[in-house]
């Protein structure tokens, strides 16, 4: 009964909050990183403080490509649930 009366109504939005909750914990994870945490922000910051501009540009470049691909998978897999 529960298979069939309430799973259907709440795997959309559970996958949905799910996938929400990812994205936010990447994106903290590179600001906590900064200030002293550890983690992909920490490299950031230590490469803008070497003056390693090409090193932190590819950082970054991977943040926005990584929150991208979870951006898109989110959004296909979210439809695909509906």
């Amino acid at each position: 009964m529960v298979n069939y009366a309430v799973q259907p109504q709440v795997m959309p939005r559970l996958v949905g909050l799910s996938l929400y909750r990812l994205d936010i914990n990447f994106r903290e994870s590179a600001v906590i990183g900064i200030v002293g945490a550890g983690g992909i922000g920490a490299t950031l910051n230590t490469a803008i403080d070497r003056y390693e501009y090409d090193s932190a540009g590819a950082i970054l470049i991977i943040i926005i490509a990584i929150v991208l691909a979870v951006e898109y998978s989110s959004s296909h897999i979210r439809r695909w649930v509906q």
